[in-house]
């Protein structure tokens, strides 16, 4: 959260500058800058590494996890669910492609928080408030629901409830992750973000 702070102000000016420039319609800021600020810094734009696994264990068709993490990255490790769209080639191209469909909530995450938050900014700057983060990034989901481990002997309903989502959600992502390549690229590249789907066009 404080990085997130740190960059929205950094953001903010970034915004002030790509609201005068004529860009393209889809991609100038919409979203005042004081507006943006107060909205960006309430935990209302963040799921933790839990929610994303109750998430992924309910398989919610509601939401998108976006790994915005260089593509081969995406490759060695991956959330079970997610789609590959690098950071770099996410602010390059119009978002409407990827963040239109507003009944989707959009989850980015990346390594850590930097990348993002940078995203994250960016998009409900442009008006996409179906966008949000997942905390702490792939290491915080490691840390929380991979190597989760319940120590002690007694444990109550909501441990235990939150301790097998995690286990659940571990297991996914470990099947996956362990695929031979052959297979996990096969997956992986039908994970990969088609327009055409968006706009129901034959692919």
């Amino acid at each position: 959260m404080k990085i997130r702070k740190e960059l929205s102000v950094l953001l903010l000016l970034l915004s002030l500058i790509l609201a005068l420039l004529p860009i393209s319609p889809n991609r100038s800021f919409t979203t005042k800058p004081d507006k943006l600020l107060s909205d960006v810094l309430t935990k209302d734009v963040s799921f933790t590494a839990d929610q994303v696994a109750e998430f992924i264990v309910r398989e919610d068709s509601t939401v998108q996890l976006i790994d915005l993490r260089p593509s081969e990255e995406f490759r060695k490790q991956t959330i079970p669910g997610a789609v590959s769209i690098p950071y770099d080639e996410f602010i390059k191209e119009d978002p409407e492609i990827w963040l239109g469909n507003k009944k989707i909530r959009n989850i980015f995450y990346t390594t850590g928080d930097r990348e993002a938050d940078f995203a994250l900014v960016y998009a409900r700057g442009l008006g996409y408030y179906n966008s949000y983060v997942m905390e702490g990034g792939i290491r915080k989901w490691i840390k929380t629901v991979i190597e989760t481990k319940f120590t002690g002997e007694r444990i109550t309903a909501r441990e235990n409830a939150l301790f097998e989502t995690r286990r659940r959600a571990g297991e996914m992502f470990a099947e996956l992750n362990s695929l031979p390549d052959s297979l996990k690229t096969k997956y992986l590249e039908s994970r990969k973000f088609s327009a055409k789907k968006l706009d129901g066009g034959c692919e």
